[in-house]
């Protein structure tokens, strides 16, 4: 599975920007998601999708992104709302081979442990 992310930029505080992931190889009977890394951070989930299509998000973006999936095309989305500087940060498209990925019971996504499969980033900053 290879993996090319796109659609990073800079963009003022409260402002929007929608990330693609392109996949090649199969991809639609997978778990999926976006992480992201800020500078002397380590790599933390932003959003996953299963198979189905069921989303689960970080508390620090829930109601400000959507991450979505086009299995036909094999792309993976995420539409970024109301962007903050903290948002700031190195974002990366993941694959793990497993259908499922749901959250745990405090709501903590899968971890970067959990995904094989990596793109390079696309850089993501907020100005405020």
């Amino acid at each position: 599975v290879k993996l090319v992310e796109s659609g990073g930029g800079s963009v003022q505080s409260g402002g929007s920007l929608r990330l693609s992931c392109a996949a090649s190889g199969y991809t639609s009977g997978f778990c999926m998601g976006w992480f992201r890394q800020a500078p002397g951070k380590g790599r933390e989930a932003v959003a996953t999708i299963d198979m189905e299509g069921r989303p689960e998000y970080a508390a620090s973006v829930k109601g400000r992104f959507t991450i979505s999936r086009n299995n036909a095309k094999n792309t993976l989305t995420l539409q970024m709302n109301s962007l903050k500087p903290e948002d700031t940060a190195m974002y990366y498209c993941a694959v793990e081979l497993r259908p499922l990925c749901p959250a745990d019971a405090r709501g903590n996504l899968l971890r970067e442990d959990d995904f094989g499969y990596w793109g390079q980033g696309t850089q993501v900053t907020v100005l405020s």
